[in-house]
C-alpha cells in the first residue's frame, strides 16, 4: 500500500483511502466454517464492487471477519458497512439453511457494532507526485 499504483482518481480528486473493517457475529458465537467464509468473501466482493470499492483482503474465523477495503471519498463507510453486513446476512441465510439457528433475535447474524480503522496514509513521495502532476500544463 502507499505505492503509486494504489492512487485512484475520480473526476475531481486523486486518492488512496484504505479501511480495515471487522464484523463480529452476534454474541461472538462460532458460526462460520471455511465454506461459509469462502462464499461470504464472494458476496462481500460483489457488494464492494457496487460501491466502487475494492476488497483488497478478506479473512475470517468462526466468529468474525476482517476486510481491507480501498474506497473512493464519495463512499460513506457506514453505508458500505450496512450493506456488507445486511447483504451477507441475507444471502448466507438463504444459501445455508444450517446457519438459521445462529440468527438471534430479529434474524441478526452480526453484532450491531463494527470496527473501522484507517490504514496507512499517503507517503510524502505520493503527495509530491500528485502536486507535481497538478503543475503540468494540460
Amino acid at each position: 500500500m502507499g505505492d503509486y499504483a494504489d492512487i485512484r482518481t475520480g473526476r475531481h480528486c486523486a486518492f488512496v483511502l484504505h479501511a480495515h473493517l471487522v464484523f463480529v457475529t452476534k454474541y461472538r458465537h462460532p458460526v462460520f466454517g471455511d465454506h461459509h467464509l469462502s462464499r461470504m468473501e464472494e458476496i462481500m466482493r460483489d457488494v464492494c464492487a457496487d460501491f466502487e470499492t475494492e476488497l483488497r483482503e478478506f479473512n475470517g474465523e468462526a466468529n468474525h471477519v476482517h476486510l481491507l477495503v480501498n474506497f473512493p471519498p464519495k463512499v460513506a463507510l457506514s453505508k458500505l458497512v450496512n450493506s456488507l453486513k445486511g447483504v451477507s446476512s441475507r444471502r448466507l441465510r438463504q444459501e445455508f439453511p444450517d446457519l438459521v439457528r445462529h440468527y438471534w433475535r430479529a434474524n441478526k447474524l452480526w453484532a450491531g457494532s463494527y470496527f473501522a480503522g484507517s490504514v496507512g496514509g499517503a507517503p510524502i513521495s505520493v503527495l509530491r507526485q500528485y502536486i507535481e502532476q497538478q503543475n503540468r500544463p494540460v
